[in-house]
């Protein structure tokens, strides 16, 4: 299992010092391997987490499907996928405010759907809030509200999308 802490402001504060004064050679060096960028959700804790090195450096509130207990069955069923993924697209033009597609379903997903004769679903993704919510930046959502995706506020999304590339890992967790 995989440590995540959160750092203090002092190790954040040393942690980019360390990345500016290394310059590009640095910063390539972490865009790949054990120190590569990942995306953490916890379904449990509500959180989304931008980890470098088993660090988290950024958290931000989500809010996940109208089921989000357990992991999502087939299409329609309003819950968000468990396991492990990868970002494959960015939409600029999403009915939300930008959305990050998430490879869902994979291998696993598939395979327990077609044993139950069901589809999967699709189209699972992280994005901002739709027209008309834009002020919201809440320190934790008070609803779920999506169909299965993983919401955040508009500035959570801006952050993340500056941050992640394709293939970008996701891990969600319960």
């Amino acid at each position: 299992m995989t440590t995540i802490r959160t750092p203090d402001r002092r190790q954040l504060c040393l942690g980019l010092a360390a990345t500016l004064a290394a310059g590009p050679a640095r910063a390539a060096s972490w865009a790949e391997g054990e120190n590569g960028l990942r995306i953490v959700v916890m379904k449990s804790q509500r959180k989304l987490l931008l980890v470098r090195a088993r660090v988290a450096f950024r958290s931000f509130p989500i809010a996940l499907g109208a089921h989000p207990k357990g992991p999502k069955h087939r299409m329609g069923d309003g819950r968000t996928p468990e396991g492990q993924y990868a970002i494959d697209g960015f939409n600029e033009q999403s009915r939300y405010h930008r959305a990050l597609h998430i490879s869902y379903p994979n291998e696993a997903d598939l395979k327990r759907a077609r044993a139950a004769g069901q589809e999967p679903g699709g189209n699972i993704e992280i994005h901002g809030v739709p027209p008309g919510y834009e002020s919201i930046n809440p320190s934790s959502f008070t609803r779920d509200w999506t169909d299965g995706c993983i919401g955040v506020s508009n500035s959570a999304i801006e952050a993340i999308w500056k941050s992640v590339s394709l293939d970008t890992p996701v891990t969600i967790l319960a």
